[in-house]
């Protein structure tokens, strides 16, 4: 059974569509098109990613086509402008690539999406070179697992942890991927860290922590 963390490498895309550095405008576009996909690494040599080409470098060209922008627009977006009149990858893309490694935390690799505002990263390997590529979707894949699984780890990482002797005492219940927790704990001042473990599950949805402290605890 696969326990948390989950790191990039379990739900990444190892099938991965790129080009190279010549790929002309159009082949980009029938790519993207083809294989329903939003960017794509450009790479060189032997499969090291040296940028990521986007919808979003190729939208310039459609933008401007109809004419001048004014001179304002001008100052603001050189390099918008400097896309509109790109021909391959190479002028197109962004460099150097936001990138992650295989064993990036599912959670980092969210937090670098957000920060970066990207839909995918390349996934690299030690050398920098294409090992896969991990998107928004992959990132949501843990909360495929199920309540069984689900309730399995929550019992060993909360339950065993904290309570090394059997804890009969302490149900564990997920359903739909919120997780139910209830019965009572030795100590009252366990009682407001209990629900970290749990809610550190990936795929876990909500906790609801509804243990008690024993009676005579404080």
């Amino acid at each position: 059974m696969q326990t948390s963390p989950h790191v990039v490498r379990d739900v990444m895309t190892r099938a991965v569509v790129a080009v190279g550095r010549d790929a002309p405008f159009k082949d980009i576009v029938r790519l993207m098109e083809r294989w329903k996909v939003s960017a794509l690494p450009v790479l060189e040599g032997e499969g090291r990613v040296i940028g990521v080409v986007s919808e979003a470098d190729l939208l310039p060209k459609e933008e401007f086509r109809d004419g001048d922008p004014d001179r304002f627009t001008q100052r603001q977006r050189l390099s918008d402008l400097a896309k509109a009149g790109a021909l391959t990858a190479e002028e197109l893309m962004s460099s150097p690539a936001v990138t992650v490694h295989g064993n990036t935390t599912l959670a980092e690799a969210a937090r670098i999406m957000a920060r970066r505002n990207v839909k995918r990263l390349p996934v690299i390997d030690a050398e920098g070179k294409l090992d896969g590529v991990v998107s928004r979707s992959d990132l949501l894949k843990v909360f495929l697992r199920d309540d069984e699984d689900l309730t399995e780890e929550v019992r060993r990482g909360f339950v065993d942890r904290l309570f090394p002797l059997p804890a009969d005492h302490i149900r564990v219940e997920v359903f739909e991927g919120v997780v139910t927790l209830t019965g009572w704990v030795d100590g009252a001042e366990l009682m407001p860290v209990a629900e970290r473990p749990a809610r550190a599950v990936e795929g876990i949805v909500d906790v609801r922590c509804q243990l008690t402290g024993a009676i005579g605890t404080q």
